[in-house]
């Protein structure tokens, strides 16, 4: 018998598999369509990975999915199609002699707001298609430059391979940046190795390999949700459940409402005190 859960698992995604296959071996395991994941990882990477199923999937819009942390490893000298080790070597070129303290000074020069062209490699969609299906089929796909933060970047350097640890904001691309950083430095380079180790306040720490998952490792997804916790009383959660408006005092504009550590929905105001539901969550 298939034992139907809900909620949110955190995995540690292993190598050689994409956020999509962990999806499908969940959704096998438990007998569900319903999974969903807060940001792909590409299939050569591993790391955090949040996975929702059945109604936990209603709450990734409402997840922090904003900064996040990366350990990368960086190869110079070589330019691949993809900026990762899986794509072909499209250009060879020397590596200069870099100090750590060369290293120090190209790195802050990458550190806070700017711009940045998602590679043509990625799942971004441009006129709804994916950027890596147009790139397959050899097709030019004009990409517009995105807003991104780098919060901190720090990095080591062992002959041709650079170790980063990176903060970066969302939408921020680890292959791009490390091409990035290996032009400033004089040459070409391309990623190795990829690990994000976490995603706003999660940690990989927390997560689990899904070999290694069990059941009792899904978590309800309330803790995770960064909106004020409203304990409804047995008349509200009625009121609630049917899409009836309701009164609370608080600064904030959504709030998340539970009953005995059950989601129940998300409301958000309508004018001062008074709140309608934006989503069910029973």
């Amino acid at each position: 018998m298939i034992l139907m859960l809900d909620g949110i698992f955190l995995i540690d995604k292993e190598a050689g598999m994409t956020s999509r296959k962990v999806d499908n071996i969940l959704g096998k395991r438990y007998g569900t369509h319903a999974v969903g994941h807060l940001g792909t990882l590409d299939p050569f990477a591993t790391g955090l990975l949040v996975v929702a199923i059945n109604k936990g999937t209603k709450l990734l819009t409402y997840l922090n999915d904003g900064d996040k942390t990366y350990e990368a490893t960086l190869l110079l000298g070589e330019k691949t199609s993809t900026g990762d080790l899986e794509g072909e070597v499209i250009e060879k070129k020397d590596v200069p002699n870099i100090s750590k303290e060369k290293l120090d000074e190209v790195l802050h020069l990458f550190l806070g707001n700017s711009q940045q062209i998602p590679p043509k490699f990625s799942a971004i969609k441009v006129n709804g298609v994916p950027l890596y299906k147009s790139a397959r089929q050899g097709k030019e796909v004009e990409v517009k430059p995105r807003d991104i933060t780098i919060y901190s970047l720090e990095g080591t350097i062992e002959g041709k391979t650079i170790h980063l640890k990176a903060k970066v904001s969302k939408g921020t691309y680890i292959r791009t940046l490390g091409e990035d950083i290996a032009e400033k430095l004089g040459t070409v380079g391309h990623l190795t190795a990829l690990r994000r180790t976490s995603i706003g306040d999660l940690s990989v720490n927390e997560a689990k390999k899904i070999d290694d998952l069990k059941d009792e490792d899904i978590t309800s997804g309330i803790s995770l949700i960064d909106l004020p916790h409203i304990e409804l009383t047995e008349e509200e959660e009625w009121k609630a459940k049917n899409g009836q408006t309701l009164s609370f005092n608080v600064k904030e504009d959504k709030v998340l409402l539970i009953k005995s550590n059950s989601l129940i929905a998300v409301y958000k105001r309508k004018n001062e005190n008074t709140f309608v539901p934006e989503r069910g969550l029973f």
